[in-house]
């Protein structure tokens, strides 16, 4: 079994994890950021909350130690490694309309919700289903007035984090398309999925 899978840059990919399972997400290069989305297996209703989990964990900057929580208020993930200590959870995945908005390109632009939305259409999720990310690697601040940032990612090569499914998942992986939030090129996102004894799964 190959136990690193490569989302390539722009790209995205789909899978599932068992509750217990862990999932290693790393950043090989450096300042590139990765979309993360969850659904619960069972009820594809159930998914992942920017506005659940910042309430219950009380902070907006979410590393080792937090949980990530559904719309229903059930703990979906435990963070427990953050090398690099800098995630987003404000932003939504960047979309075709983002790059015509923000960046003034009328042209085509690959995104991460068409990624996410590509590669969970096999489940059956849609493209309104997908939820605001968990955007991990992304640094993002904001000034005394609430004027948002989007700065390069702290991230080095090799930093990672790892979370602990709390419930049998689906989850949405991107490496993220949009230039502001990778410092200005685009690199891949590894992931890596072991069992709670740190085992590779059979997906690996």
């Amino acid at each position: 079994m190959n136990a690193i899978h490569i989302i390539a840059p722009q790209s995205g990919a789909a899978f599932e994890l068992k509750k217990g399972d862990v999932l290693t997400v790393i950043d090989p290069m450096g300042q590139q950021v990765s979309d993360m989305v969850l659904f619960n297996k069972e009820d594809l209703k159930e998914r992942i909350s920017s506005g659940k989990t910042m309430d219950f964990e009380e902070s907006i900057l979410l590393t080792k130690g937090n949980f990530l929580w559904s719309n229903r208020s059930n703990k979906m993930m435990e963070i427990r490694d953050d090398t690099n200590g800098r995630n987003d959870f404000l932003l939504a995945p960047c979309s075709p309309e983002t790059f015509q908005i923000m960046y003034d390109n009328p042209t085509y632009h690959p995104s991460c919700l068409e990624n996410l939305h590509r590669n969970l259409m096999s489940y059956g999720i849609e493209l309104d289903d997908i939820p605001t990310a968990f955007n991990i690697f992304m640094n993002v601040k904001f000034d005394e007035k609430g004027k948002l940032s989007v700065l390069p990612p702290t991230s080095k090569p090799g930093d990672l984090v790892r979370f602990k499914a709390e419930m049998d998942l689906i989850v949405g992986l991107t490496a993220c398309s949009a230039e502001d939030s990778n410092g200005g090129t685009f690199k891949p996102i590894h992931y890596i999925i072991t069992d709670g004894n740190g085992f590779l799964t059979e997906q690996s």
